[in-house]
């Protein structure tokens, strides 16, 4: 046994590498959180994409697109913005002074008005189909455009919510799924060996036993499995240096409290900081929208979670010098009714909803379509395909069609799925509007 051991120990491996370098540190590997944002990132900058959701069915009626003179308009008033002629509700005097960097679309449509659908459709840009489930955008974004410099995950899901929010590999594989960090800007549980170094060695070594032991003897189970994949990328993770943009303890107070205290404030304070470290695709979600009770109060209160987060993200990507690389999209699974029903709530309202998106040399300052908020109860019972839709209809896979373009990626392009089906990585066509010229 002893000499087995001996010429265990003489081995080298790719985890024994990895100990090494942890042993030694990697900073000299990695840029520091320190100097200009910009420039850490490298002269070339790939786009990332940065997706605020808003898990439930934000109102639209009550955010981005207010209508306080009609019957079911509430207590919203309108406030102007720093676009000449775009209002937005009276609850959001923070990002009023930031629209000019950003585009609003008033008339998204969709055909589904159930949550776990609607969240699928959104995310991914593809109606649910039972023989295929398809990756979410910011998956396709981080296979698409991952970065070989970057130690951390490079598809990154912030304070999570309901499992269906959280963003998916689909056919990609499920390396591709979200790394997934529930409570923002505090540690992260098991990122750092509970034992000392020799005792992790050990540990790592027997572990490579039982690797090559498998491997020698299922390869076809292993090639099924990821167990290799994660342990080296868990691994990788563990000694590096990028680590630190999950922290926010070189961050002021001044800066903390810009983006409030809160799950979602920290979030966007840490995509901010993922961002500038080069990952690729992040989503922060902020859950709560699904106001079928007492509308006007749940709509509010999320708005005090959202106003001072997504200002204070926006302001800093800009003053960072990242805001041509990144493209920044607040949006939800649909909308909610123009009407209240008898709990003084709106329900479920996927024909004509908004988001709010810029950044990433997008057009800045556009506000596209109207919702028309005097549409009576008839509108409920009517079949969807007859519904009234909004002025200037924006389907959702355009909506995607024309990030990917932004993104230097083409919306046709195929990629086999494991059964050997081509898939589009969208279905839709760029909007020409939101495209420099």
């Amino acid at each position: 046994m002893q000499r087995f051991v001996e010429q265990w120990l003489q081995r080298v491996s790719r985890r024994d590498v990895l100990r090494i370098v942890g042993g030694l540190g990697v900073s000299f590997l990695v840029p520091h959180l320190e100097g200009k944002a910009a420039e850490r990132r490298g002269p070339e900058r790939p786009t990332s994409l940065l997706t605020l959701w808003m898990a439930g069915g934000p109102s639209h009626l009550d955010s981005w697109d207010p209508h306080p003179d009609v019957e079911h308009g509430g207590g919203i008033q309108r406030i102007g913005t720093t676009v000449p002629g775009l209002e937005i509700a009276h609850t959001y005097p923070r990002m009023a002074e930031q629209m000019h960097h950003l585009s609003v679309i008033r008339s998204l449509v969709s055909k589904e008005g159930d949550h776990e659908r609607g969240t699928y459709f959104v995310q991914t840009g593809y109606r649910p189909d039972v023989t295929v489930v398809h990756p979410a955008m910011t998956a396709l974004v981080a296979r698409k455009l991952g970065n070989p410099n970057v130690e951390i995950p490079q598809h990154i899901a912030l304070a999570t919510g309901d499992n269906f929010a959280v963003p998916r590999g689909g056919y990609l594989g499920d390396q591709y799924d979200a790394f997934r960090i529930f409570d923002p800007g505090n540690n992260i549980n098991n990122l750092r060996p509970r034992v000392g170094d020799e005792r992790q060695a050990r540990r790592l070594e027997g572990l490579n036993v039982v690797s090559d032991a498998f491997r020698r003897q299922r390869q076809l189970q292993l090639e099924a499995t990821l167990h290799e994949h994660v342990v080296d990328k868990a691994l990788r993770m563990m000694t590096s240096e990028q680590l630190k943009a999950f922290e926010l303890d070189d961050e002021s107070t001044e800066t903390q409290e810009r983006y409030g205290d809160s799950r979602f404030g920290r979030g966007c304070l840490v995509a901010r900081r993922l961002i500038e470290m080069g990952v690729r695709a992040v989503q922060v979600t902020l859950s709560g929208f699904d106001t079928h009770i007492n509308n006007f109060e749940g709509q509010a209160a999320q708005a005090e979670i959202l106003d001072p987060a997504f200002a204070a993200l926006v302001q800093d990507l800009v003053e960072r010098d990242l805001w041509d690389s990144t493209i920044v999209m607040c949006i939800g699974e649909f909308g909610r009714t123009p009407w209240l029903n008898v709990n003084n709530g709106r329900d479920h309202w996927p024909m004509g909803f908004s988001c709010v998106l810029g950044g990433g040399g997008l057009t800045q300052g556009l506000v596209i379509g109207e919702t028309n908020p005097e549409l009576s109860y008839q509108e409920r019972d009517r079949p969807q395909k007859s519904r009234t839709l909004p002025a200037d209809p924006i389907e959702i896979p355009d909506l995607y069609a024309t990030l990917l373009t932004r993104l230097g990626l083409d919306p046709g392009e195929q990629i086999i799925t494991p059964i050997g089906r081509p898939l589009a990585l969208a279905e839709g066509s760029p909007i020409d509007r939101l495209l420099p010229g």
